[in-house]
């Protein structure tokens, strides 16, 4: 499945339309709506959240509840349009007091003006502002959906915010999804979720940001998606790329990941056996799920970094772009820490290249077909 996103952060609506969709999935606009109510989510959430109410509206591929094969078309409409009517028009003149000249260290305000020659930073702010995301998640609900359908489940929990780190991480196998949703951070660990609590009410009263680590698993993939002959059959390549295209993450890693630069061999790879009952197995999962480009059957454990976000209430220095004089960075509107909604749209990402990678293995028009393909296969490897 691919993706298209189109939309600013003060305009009318996003828009996502998603292509190669198999037809016969199973699919409802609540579910879409409940994976964007858990972007929304997240303790550390600015003032925007308390605006909008994200609702997706299908305008195309789906038919009394199943997709037909062709593309999904999905909008969701932003309420905060209202109070920026004039000064995101889409004809007119440019309205001059709102025009932004003072471009905030970590984002994409300066580089992008430099890109497009623009002099007002608000013609790129808006399309690179985080508010793009809650497009992907609409997209990804359509990916989980297939998933859902093969057996494959795609979660999401914060191991670290600030300098608060969750002090053992949870089995892939056995994580409590449901401890994890009932944490306004994404914690699994009720003491943890406080400290995380804590400090950012620590650098909310400080002006600051915080960032953090999120981990995303899928359980449930078959070995084999992916692959090893081309440089862009790889999973972990097209995982990586799609996770690192979210707004401020600097860093993926799978299962052990930069660990494993100081382990001996012998200590960093998973010994395989038989087990009757299960089948070939693994003794440990130090590669994540991932060896050779594909999946092998264990779970997926992808590791993301995301940096503090770079619009601060106590702003670093910068200039104005007409004057070049030394100014305080521009003060949007923002969050105070984002890494629990970066979870969910690192799932959405997940969830899309693991719904391409069964498409490609097994077929991509039609489901029923896709899941009598995905049975032939369990069945021959389980021989």
């Amino acid at each position: 499945m691919r993706y298209t996103t189109a939309g600013e952060s003060h305009g009318r609506a996003l828009v996502t339309i998603v292509t190669e969709v198999p037809g016969g999935i199973p699919l409802a606009a609540a579910a879409i709506d409940a994976d964007l109510a858990r972007r929304q989510g997240g303790y550390g959430r600015g003032g925007r959240m308390k605006i909008e109410n994200d609702r997706v509206a299908v305008l195309s591929g789906l038919r009394f509840g199943k997709t037909l094969g062709t593309p999904v078309a999905l909008t969701i409409g932003n309420r905060d349009w209202d109070n920026w009517i004039d000064v995101m028009a889409t004809s007119g003149e440019p309205v001059e007091s709102a025009r932004v000249t003072t471009p905030r260290p970590g984002h994409a305000d300066l580089a992008g003006i430099q890109k497009i020659g623009s002099r007002d930073i608000r013609d790129v702010l808006e399309r690179a502002s985080a508010r793009e995301t809650a497009a992907r998640v609409a997209a990804g609900a359509v990916a989980r959906a297939l998933l859902v359908e093969v057996g494959v489940s795609v979660m999401s929990y914060v191991s670290r915010i600030g300098d608060v780190v969750l002090d053992a991480e949870p089995d892939p196998d056995e994580l409590a999804y449901g401890l994890v949703e009932a944490s306004d951070v994404r914690c699994p660990d009720a003491t943890t979720t406080a400290s995380m609590r804590a400090a950012i009410d620590r650098a909310r009263a400080a002006g600051e940001s915080l960032g953090g680590i999120f981990v995303v698993v899928a359980t449930g993939l078959v070995p084999g998606l992916g692959g090893y002959a081309q440089a862009d059959q790889r999973l972990g390549s097209r995982l990586g790329s799609a996770v690192l295209s979210i707004p401020a993450i600097k860093g993926v890693e799978f299962g052990d990941g930069f660990a494993l630069g100081g382990t001996p061999g012998s200590l960093a790879h998973d010994a395989i056996r038989y087990e009757p009952g299960r089948g070939i197995v693994r003794d440990s999962n130090h590669a994540g799920g991932l060896e050779g480009g594909m999946t092998n059957g264990e779970p997926l454990v992808l590791r993301a970094v995301m940096k503090p976000i770079p619009t601060l209430m106590s702003p670093l220095s910068s200039i104005d772009i007409d004057t070049l004089a030394p100014v305080d960075a521009l003060r949007e509107r923002s969050d105070v820490c984002a890494v629990p909604a970066a979870a969910v749209v690192a799932e959405a990402e997940v969830a899309l290249v693991l719904a391409t990678a069964y498409a490609e293995k097994f077929g991509g028009d039609d489901l029923a077909d896709m899941k009598a393909s995905l049975a032939q296969y369990r069945a021959r490897i389980a021989r």
